[in-house]
């Protein structure tokens, strides 16, 4: 049987300032669909990001470079263009932070029934 290669909270405790530009980046609306279309995979220009959509590219451009800033995408030149795309590594690190905490707090409900079960 292998050994859990998952974080464990000191690792998170440790990352926590990358972690936390990781989700405030994700925490707009705009740039969390933005990381969906992404998701899809491949790269998608700034003409391909805001069609049909009410968001001008000017727009889409800064939020992409607050993605890009949290490391959350990256972008190729093509031509004149940029294509941008998920890097999922952050979105990664960014999840086993969330199991961390999900095993941890499955954890503490475990204590407080127990707790109340015998008093």
């Amino acid at each position: 049987m292998q050994a859990d290669k998952s974080a464990n909270l000191p690792d998170i405790i440790n990352s926590s300032e990358t972690l936390a530009g990781i989700f405030a980046a994700l925490g707009d609306p705009t740039r969390l669909k933005l990381v969906a279309v992404l998701c899809v995979g491949g790269a998608f220009s700034i003409a391909q990001l805001t069609a049909n959509t009410d968001i001008s590219r000017q727009g889409v451009t800064k939020h992409l470079q607050v993605l890009a800033d949290a490391g959350v995408v990256s972008h190729v030149k093509a031509g004149r263009e940029r294509l941008w795309q998920l890097d999922p590594a952050q979105i990664t690190e960014a999840k086993k932070m969330l199991e961390v905490i999900g095993k941890q707090w499955e954890l503490a409900l475990g204590r407080l029934k127990v707790f109340a079960e015998t008093t």
